[in-house]
């Protein structure tokens, strides 16, 4: 470990041309000059492989080939880093330019820890954007949601030497790892009290059917180490809150 140590930031894209040169300029302009930028294209057909291309100065490694789905892709990416720490930024989202020296600073001052999370802005159609700050509550995200903020997440290498990304899995993923890696050991995570991601909301977990949420939850819980008596308890919690919701969009 150095005192500028290499760190890698990964993005999956698929067809993802109208936000993709907005991703890239926000890694290569980072105040942070360390970096590994690797690419994982799924086989686009809508020129998103020619901007790659025109960007090819400022990316370390990419590929374009057709995968499994967006965890597949994630995976083909971890296999390739070779940093410190590996970041993902999917192409619809971008990183405030100080976000890898944010976390190259809580990284060096706590060596100790395996995740560095921070808080996001989400960013509406319109273009407005608030602060999503990450929630601690033990309770919300074991039995509700996922309460960390993954698109700000830098993760060891050393712990994705020992699970990835649940490729079964189209949306929950990210929550499996998580939560495995939570239950694993809560002490592994360090958290950064500030933005350092922009993510943009519509995308592919905002779509998913309710049914499809409690049986992806139910399924990552089981598989993060959870009981199912646990699991089943989270579904109701889920259900009810759904509820609740309805009800209130109703008055």
């Amino acid at each position: 470990m150095t005192e500028q140590p290499l760190i890698s930031i990964i993005t999956v894209v698929f067809n993802g041309i109208k936000y993709l040169q907005q991703t890239i300029d926000s890694v290569t302009n980072q105040t942070y000059h360390n970096i590994e930028y690797i690419i994982i294209d799924g086989g686009s057909t809508d020129g998103t492989i020619d901007l790659i291309k025109a960007n090819e100065a400022h990316i370390d490694h990419w590929i374009s080939e057709p995968d499994k789905g967006l965890y597949d892709a994630m995976n083909k990416g971890i296999s390739k880093a070779k940093g410190e720490l590996i970041g993902m930024i999917n192409s619809d989202d971008w990183y405030e330019l100080d976000a890898v020296e944010t976390v190259v600073k809580s990284y060096l001052e706590n060596l100790n820890k395996r995740i560095f999370h921070a808080d996001r802005y989400d960013v509406y159609p319109n273009g407005e954007k608030k602060v999503f700050p990450f929630n601690s509550s033990v309770i919300k995200f074991k039995y509700l949601a996922m309460t960390y903020n993954h698109p700000s997440m830098f993760v060891s290498p050393k712990l994705y030497d020992e699970y990835k990304y649940n490729t079964n899995l189209k949306v929950y993923s990210d929550y499996q790892f998580t939560l495995t890696s939570f239950l694993k050991n809560k002490d592994q995570f360090a958290y950064i009290n500030k933005p350092t991601v922009n993510f943009r909301l519509g995308g592919v977990s905002g779509q998913i059917p309710l049914k499809s949420v409690l049986k992806e939850s139910y399924i990552a819980r089981r598989n993060a180490g959870m009981n199912m008596i646990a699991s089943i308890f989270a579904i109701g919690c889920k259900l009810g809150l759904e509820t609740i919701k309805s009800v209130l969009k109703k008055k």
